[in-house]
């Protein structure tokens, strides 16, 4: 049996979150350890090498927002950053500040346990070696977007040539002059079709729900661009966080129907031509995911687009979305074009769905079999709580994540569960929907104030007196503005933050109602869980902007984590 080993805290993910929570960690002074089960650092951003793989956030917002030197002098050539280079970057974070001796990698956690009587977490992990650590804080930091998910196809394991899932691409494939097909055309879908057309001998897009998509405005960046960038980023960084979706694009209040015809077509022509999904979504007009008849508007733009870049009457019927411009906004480099190509092929599978796979490819319910040499999987992840429920995490009093979620994910503000005293989620359900890596930072931000909140009453606790008057100042938040509780503080006793029950059911219910009247719920989607088959729906995110999330986090902080049973 290893030895146990003790840290403050046990950080379990190693990508855009548990490196910042590391470094947060251990700048506070606390003993730190993250661990991940890859080879090295990235995440999302390590496991998604497939061709084309590219964030849709404009290159100077996606990376940390705190390293303000970093965001001066650290290259980016192009408007938005690919995955070699996001990798690279999160490599140059944890090599720059140092973080690299706090972490294990090729370490998967496979339990956590609360233990009432020492009030630790012990961890068990596998990997090269077993691990076994007690903390007092627990993060995890397991990613939204990381258990990937395949559909259940009847024949699925039949297939005789490289079946792939782009969440884990094979370094070493070659598609040039394969015969290749491919099921799932969301972002990562859109991106990957757009890199393989030109390199392959054929290319077939079996598609259900075809998605609406705009240029992303990819271009290299130039020295006047950048420099503008660079002598801005504290305007830039404060527009941000008093935004709604924090993508640094203008967020308009206009309403669509109050435009003429003619004000419509220029105003979506104007941000299609600038690029990006968010941009397009959210800039031309303020209305377009509230208002039905706005959000036809928008959908009749992009349909036309269509039309007018896609030759084939055929393939561009298939290509356009049935339904609202209710999931997620895409961007792409030139993904429509593709199907001007005579080696790429659409597939309408609402006309004629696949009814197996079989060794040579893919048969349709019509009957065509169509032959492959490379089947891939685009079908994205089971989002959110995917990687929770393949872990055992139990509570206080025996209960596990999944009994906790057994009606659907819950977290109160996205980073703590009612039952699980000092553990903390990063990117959990219920976050804002919002620019993630502003997201991330803004909820560490919370989970560390936290922390700091408990670890500030420590050091009150060890010089108090047995139910003694409490200290005002070491008994306050991070910025020791809060009141004063003596019932909390205890001679030497280590201060526990855990939700209450009330506080993280009257989160979910906000989180409910802000989605009342939106119109992404007409649309099944990850958004929602319901890319899973049989899972139930559910709120997986807080509609109420970014701005509006860190005016409530403030609250939270400035009256000493009202939300929180404090206790020794």
């Amino acid at each position: 049996m290893p030895e146990t080993i003790n840290f403050d805290a046990f950080v379990v993910g190693a990508g855009v979150g548990g490196i910042y929570s590391t470094y947060r960690l251990s700048r506070m002074g606390l003993s730190v350890k993250c661990v991940d089960v890859a080879s090295d650092v990235g995440g999302t951003w390590y496991w998604n090498r497939y061709p084309g793989a590219m964030s849709d956030t404009e290159s100077y917002l996606y990376r940390y927002s705190w390293d303000k030197e970093d965001l001066q002098t650290y290259p980016w050539s192009y408007h938005y950053v690919y995955q070699p280079e996001i990798l690279k970057y999160l490599q140059h974070v944890v090599e720059k500040h140092d973080l690299r001796k706090y972490m294990k990698f090729k370490t998967e956690m496979t339990s956590a346990t609360w233990d009432e009587d020492t009030q630790r977490w012990m961890v068990t992990c596998s990997g090269s070696e077993e691990l076994h650590v007690s903390a007092r804080y627990l993060v995890n930091s397991l990613g939204l977007l990381s258990k990937v998910h395949y559909p259940n196809i009847r024949g699925l394991s039949s297939f005789a040539g490289d079946l792939i899932h782009t969440a884990r691409w094979p370094e070493d494939l070659n598609l040039e002059g394969k015969k290749v097909g491919i099921i799932g055309n969301g972002s990562t879908g859109i991106q990957v079709m757009t890199a393989l057309a030109p390199i392959v001998e054929s290319l077939t897009s079996f598609q259900r729900h075809p998605q609406y998509s705009v240029p992303s405005g990819q271009r290299p960046v130039t020295k006047e661009y950048r420099d503008k960038v660079n002598a801005t980023y504290e305007q830039i960084w404060d527009d941000v966080w008093s935004s709604t979706v924090g993508f640094g694009v203008f967020e308009s209040k206009r309403n669509t129907m109050d435009a003429s015809p003619e004000e419509r077509q220029k105003a979506f022509q104007e941000v299609w031509e600038q690029g990006n999904g968010f941009r397009f979504m959210f800039s031309a007009f303020g209305d377009i995911t509230t208002n039905k008849d706005a959000n036809q508007e928008a959908c009749k733009f992009i349909r036309g687009k269509i039309d007018e870049v896609v030759k084939d009457p055929r393939k561009a019927a298939i290509l356009k979305p049935k339904d609202l411009y209710a999931r997620r906004p895409l961007c792409d480099t030139g993904y429509y074009q593709i199907f001007n190509r005579e080696n790429v092929e659409v597939v309408d599978l609402m006309e004629s769905p696949i009814d197996q796979i079989v060794p040579g490819g893919i048969r349709t319910a019509d009957g065509t079999i169509y032959h492959l040499d490379t089947l891939i999987f685009a079908t994205g992840f089971d989002a959110i709580e995917g990687n929770y429920m393949r872990v055992k995490i139990s509570g206080r009093n025996g209960k596990t994540i999944q009994e906790h979620w057994k009606n659907g994910p819950k977290a109160f503000g996205s980073i703590a569960c009612a039952g699980f005293p000092n553990m903390f989620i990063v990117a959990g359900p219920q976050g804002p929907f919002a620019n993630f890596l502003p997201v991330i930072e803004s909820e560490i931000n919370f989970i560390m104030s936290c922390i700091q909140y408990a670890e500030e009453n420590i050091a009150a606790a060890q010089v108090e007196e047995p139910n003694g008057a409490a200290n005002g100042t070491a008994n306050g938040t991070a910025n020791g503005s809060s009141k004063t509780n003596e019932s909390y503080v205890r001679k030497g006793k280590p201060m526990i933050m855990e939700v209450s029950d009330e506080a993280e059911t009257a989160w979910i219910d906000l989180c409910n109602r802000l989605i009342e009247g939106s119109l992404f719920t007409t649309a099944a989607s990850w958004i929602f869980g319901q890319n899973i088959p049989g899972r139930k729906p559910s709120t997986n995110f807080y509609f109420g902007g970014l701005k509006g999330y860190l005016d409530w986090v403030k609250f939270q902080t400035s009256n000493g984590f009202p939300s929180f049973l404090r206790y020794n």
